[in-house]
């Protein structure tokens, strides 16, 4: 590594202003894009514009899709500023190029309908009692699954009805909770909770197999397992597919359908992009406005069915 990607990576560590993986995305990136250049008998801080225009022509040609050329695109471009903000450079080779336009998927979301009969689902005993805190808190916030694992009881506020959500990139955030979502996270936390990590204890005082799968103890984790454990991602999303399979839902439904669900309805029952932006945490208004455009389709579906002259 050149004494500038150094000095770089440093900056970069330094800074916390990302995550240890968008780091090393970084200088992954900037690794590829160095030796491609040292092919060309250049160096990075050294580079033309028809330097980094033929190594993302390269990047295209060989298969990479538009998602992975912008990817190494912005660290290019992140490291240059720098360069520029350090007086190193004047001016960056990369400035004028042209992200790769990407083709949207079209987002996948639940009718309320479908949500009604999914959140219908669980049975009334104590696992269907948590689960249905799980699927009415998903709904209710359009948490992250990864954000959800991490939620702890202190997190939740039933009195107020919200919770504190530490968020992607260590940004927080306060989400409001609904009427149906409190009363079940109060019947969770108060009625069911206590039964997981008793029935943990008893196993591991028997020397059954929680005490072989695990001696820890509760770390304040809201959705506990059959082990008094944090729940896991895997088992999220199977809870979430057992009860879509349960209630006759024939979409592949993820946790991500989930979270679109919240926010398209918000958005068609009135609610503005800068709200919803925030309570899902988005850093990028355009990540929020993609949820706006299924709205628009609907309303032209609702307008081109029921108007005499559409």
């Amino acid at each position: 590594m050149d004494t500038q990607l150094a000095a770089f990576k440093a900056y970069l560590i330094d800074s916390n202003k990302l995550s240890g993986n968008s780091v090393t995305a970084y200088l992954s990136d900037l690794a590829d894009f160095a030796a491609f250049l040292r092919e060309r008998g250049a160096e990075p801080a050294g580079a033309s514009k028809a330097d980094v225009a033929a190594y993302l022509l390269g990047l295209k040609q060989s298969g990479r899709s538009a998602a992975t050329v912008n990817r190494k695109l912005a660290s290019i471009r992140a490291y240059y500023k720098y360069l520029m903000e350090r007086g190193i450079l004047s001016q960056s080779p990369a400035s004028a190029l042209k992200s790769p336009r990407i083709q949207r998927k079209e987002i996948e979301y639940l009718t309320i309908e479908e949500v009604d009969r999914l959140l219908a689902a669980p049975a009334d005993n104590d696992i269907g009692l948590r689960d249905t805190a799980i699927l009415e808190m998903l709904y209710a916030t359009g948490l992250r699954v990864t954000e959800l694992m991490y939620v702890n009881v202190d997190d939740i506020n039933l009195r107020m009805g919200f919770v504190s959500c530490d968020g992607a990139h260590g940004k927080a955030r306060i989400i409001p909770l609904g009427r149906p979502a409190r009363a079940a996270l109060e019947k969770y936390i108060y009625d069911v909770r206590p039964h997981f990590r008793r029935d943990a204890e008893a196993g591991r005082g028997r020397g059954g197999k929680a005490q072989a799968k695990s001696k820890s103890k509760d770390d304040g984790a809201l959705f506990l397992n059959y082990y008094g454990e944090r729940i896991t991602r895997q088992a999220l999303w199977k809870i979430l597919r057992g009860y879509a399979e349960k209630a006759e839902i024939k979409k592949n439904i993820t946790p991500q359908i989930l979270r679109n669900s919240f926010a398209v309805h918000m958005i068609q029952n009135g609610a503005d992009l800068k709200s919803v932006q925030e309570l899902m945490g988005h850093e990028d208004p355009i990540a929020t406005q993609a949820y706006l455009a299924v709205s628009k389709n609907r309303i032209k579906d609702v307008y081109d069915s029921a108007h005499p002259r559409a």
